[in-house]
């Protein structure tokens, strides 16, 4: 018997505008080679650019947020499996699927750790040296409780792995670490364009993710004048999905700082030049534009947080300095020198070869959802913590939404 999956999304997926949009085709590609039927469902608004999920064989559904009309959709479908798309999405619908279909595995997409994103953001905001005092913020709080919820939690960086593990004392039985998942045996290094075919630098990212925005402005007041005090030619171009006016009015010639607008194809854009530049200064999860840079081999200058959880103990693809005047130092020799960039995008092909081909992943991943599904029972009542978040007690997401369905009624 075929089993069914809903997914239901925070958005609609968007892979040419977000890392968040490719991970979920990675998941949902997964699935269907797994030979689940998928219906994803949304609450959100489907922009000009979000994928034809139905050209997918993909059964889609609009939902409501705070309405009953999703009790009688998810009856109706009575899925086995429901994945969540961020904790904002399992606050909403959580307890309406463990009330209608308490034996459907519940499992949450973190994407990235919003908390954790979160808590260095105020970390910079407050120029605190680490996040420590800011790492049990709000949203960090609800993100754990809903990890707790939730019968597994889809964690794509190892170093939140151990973030999770080690300072929040999550079990393992509640994690499951499953990064980004490339078609790495498609990279084909000989049919890209040389160091000598490329030129200029390029800053890429969604700019309704606030450490884009912040990044392209440390580039413009911190890091650019400096590369262009050396090389005066060279120009950086700035592509980003969402793209708001405050970053229109970064664009200066004089200045070669130039701001391009959404990448409608970000291979073909990626493969122009020759040096990506991220100097992000907090985010969490895997960064999106690390990998397309990696699969078109374009080398990177990163920051610790850009690389955070991407190489392991492999070579990176490229320098990772947080210092401005040393990034900027290594950025020209990384623009200049052949010979260093020819060695960076060969790390970058082996990076997604041995830590990211689908293929490493496939197989395990299948054997846990299988495990979990045949013993689901046995892994709830382990889950005491998750237990009395459940309680009736807790469940304020619970009947504030029943309290705003009321409140609409009227």
């Amino acid at each position: 018997m075929t089993s069914q999956l809903l997914i239901i999304g925070f958005v609609w997926p968007e892979p040419k505008s977000s890392a968040a949009g490719s991970r979920m085709m990675q998941l949902i590609s997964e699935f269907q080679r797994q030979g689940y039927i998928i219906t994803f469902a949304s609450a959100a608004n489907r922009s000009d650019i979000a994928v034809d999920l139905k050209l997918l064989d993909i059964e889609i559904a609009n939902i409501e947020l705070n309405n009953a009309s999703f009790d009688d959709f998810i009856t109706q479908l009575q899925p086995d499996i429901v994945l969540f798309d961020r904790f904002m999405i399992e606050e909403q619908y959580g307890w309406r699927v463990s009330e209608i279909c308490p034996q459907a595995l519940r499992i949450l997409d973190t994407e990235d750790l919003h908390g954790l994103r979160k808590a260095r953001e105020l970390a910079v905001k407050n120029d605190k040296l680490d996040f420590d005092d800011c790492r049990l913020n709000d949203t960090m709080k609800r993100e754990i409780a809903s990890i707790y919820r939730c019968d597994l939690s889809l964690i794509i960086s190892e170093a939140e792995m151990k973030i999770l593990t080690e300072q929040f004392q999550i079990p393992t039985t509640l994690l499951y670490y499953l990064p980004f998942l490339i078609d790495a045996t498609d990279v084909e290094p000989n049919k890209l364009p040389s160091f000598e075919e490329r030129s200029h630098f390029i800053s890429i990212g969604n700019f309704r993710h606030p450490p884009n925005y912040d990044a392209v402005v440390q580039l413009k007041a911190n890091i650019w004048p400096l590369i262009r005090a050396q090389k005066p030619n060279a120009e950086l171009h700035i592509y980003g999905a969402y793209m708001p006016p405050k970053v229109e009015e970064l664009h200066s010639v004089k200045e070669g700082f130039i701001v391009k607008g959404f990448a409608k194809d970000v291979d073909t854009v990626m493969q122009k030049y020759r040096v990506l530049l991220a100097p992000l200064r907090f985010g969490a999860g895997l960064k999106g534009k690390l990998f397309d840079a990696m699969q078109n081999g374009t080398p990177c200058a990163m920051s610790t947080i850009a690389a955070e959880g991407v190489f392991g103990d492999m070579q990176p693809n490229g320098f990772v300095s947080d210092d401005y005047s040393s990034y900027a130092t290594q950025a020209i020799t990384l623009y200049d020198d052949e010979t260093e960039w020819n060695q960076y995008q060969i790390n970058g092909f082996k990076a997604l070869k041995e830590r990211y081909h689908r293929e490493i992943f496939q197989k395990d991943f299948e054997k846990q959802i299988i495990e979990l599904r045949n013993n689901l029972t046995k892994h709830r009542q382990n889950n005491i913590v998750g237990s009395l978040l459940a309680h009736h007690s807790m469940q304020s997401t619970k009947y504030m939404s029943k309290w705003i369905e009321e409140k609409q009624k009227r």
